[in-house]
């Protein structure tokens, strides 16, 4: 290309935040994935970003609303990704922050609410070490050890004390400097603190905050007393989490059996029986954990697929997928899953409507399926 074209494309890529053409070299391992509610993104072990799948309002963030059926590189280097319902967010490896697609609510920080079909940067801080993209809003750590959220705050999902209904630009929670990590769900959030408790806000009508009543909570609420929390992650009206002794623990609306037990829907955690839980992911009303000894497991909603036991039927017990023992790697599920295996990897399988299985086709696929790409 000329070089006045190549200044073009740089400074849109570096100031304004544009996906450049889909020109990088595949990636040699995937070092974390996310799904959202019909799109996919990666992060590749070389810090590259590819999404596919929908694009109605701009998700993928390759410039268009045009859906992928195949990855499309995204401009920039990045460390992790969030895929929400309709928008996406990436912290990158300088710190900053960038969100995309759908912001009706403001989910996307940039102090609008106007839909964006490439990255646009969050403020002007360097310091994000995680987010969390929900329905209608986002949530975000610092390094500093603040938590921050912003768009839809209905339910106090922003943690602000009910004093907000919707918020453009990210709010800080509380004054506390030791959050760790952050989850949003529907229309509530949890997050970890380095001491390992737990705290939960927003939403509960179904039980998911898991605080042991239903009703809502506008500011954090820590869930029990334990302090051996390791992780957590939010769905629908639902909510798992698991310890550091290995178990595994759910609560919230159960109407697929996304808890692991047939019982009704539970207002405190609910241990998932059989194994040592390595990790856990939650989307829409299905759950996937996998455990120490690799083997992958899912239950709840089966629709489409998504858990990958080649049927679309519900279940309400684990089971599991395939017989691999290589299932070590980051894990993401909605109505599609995708996981990463120990030899960097990355499967997907369910729901295909979109392109959102990165296989260059629509077709629904009830067993995981490697992605290769381009």
């Amino acid at each position: 290309m000329s070089s006045l074209w190549t200044l073009v494309v740089a400074f849109a890529v570096a100031v304004l935040g544009m996906a450049a053409p889909a020109s990088a070299a595949a990636p040699a391992t995937i070092s974390t994935v996310t799904v959202g509610w019909g799109h996919t993104c990666a992060v590749g072990g070389d810090a590259s970003l590819w999404c596919w799948g929908s694009n109605s309002s701009g998700q993928v963030g390759d410039g268009s609303t045009t859906a992928r059926s195949t990855p499309v590189a995204i401009a920039g280097s990045w460390t992790a990704a969030d895929g929400g319902t309709g928008h996406t967010c990436a912290v990158r490896t300088d710190g900053s922050l960038w969100c995309w697609g759908n912001n009706f609510r403001g989910q996307l920080g940039d102090g609008t609410t106007t839909n964006r079909t490439a990255p646009v940067r969050v403020g002007d801080a360097t310091t994000w070490a995680t987010v969390s993209a929900g329905d209608n809003h986002t949530c975000a750590t610092r390094t500093d050890g603040s938590l921050w959220c912003w768009g839809f705050d209905r339910h106090s999902q922003l943690g602000q004390g009910g004093s907000v209904y919707v918020s453009t630009v990210p709010l800080r929670v509380g004054t506390a400097t030791t959050w760790a990590s952050v989850t949003t769900g529907f229309a509530h959030t949890c997050a970890t603190r380095t001491d390992r408790t737990l705290w939960c806000w927003g939403d509960s009508s179904s039980g998911q905050l898991g605080v042991g009543s239903l009703g809502y909570r506008t500011s954090p609420t820590q869930v029990g007393t334990a302090a051996t929390w390791a992780g957590v992650t939010a769905g629908y009206t639902f909510t798992c989490a698991n310890r550091t002794d290995g178990t595994l623990w759910c609560w919230g609306e159960n109407g697929y059996g996304q808890l692991g037990a047939d019982v009704p829907y539970q207002t405190a955690p609910l241990q998932v029986t059989g194994g040592t839980w390595a990790a856990v992911t939650v989307g829409f009303d299905t759950t996937c954990a996998s455990r120490t000894d690799g083997s992958l497991w899912c239950w709840g909603h089966n629709g489409q697929g998504q858990l990958a036991d080649g049927t679309t039927t519900h279940r309400k017990t684990p089971a599991r997928v395939g017989t691999a023992t290589t299932w070590t790697g980051p894990l993401a599920v909605g109505y599609h899953g995708c996981g990463v295996r120990t030899d960097g990897t990355l499967w997907c399988w369910g729901n295909n409507g979109s392109g959102q299985l990165g296989d260059g086709t629509t077709v629904r696929r009830t067993a995981p399926g490697q992605v290769t790409f381009p």
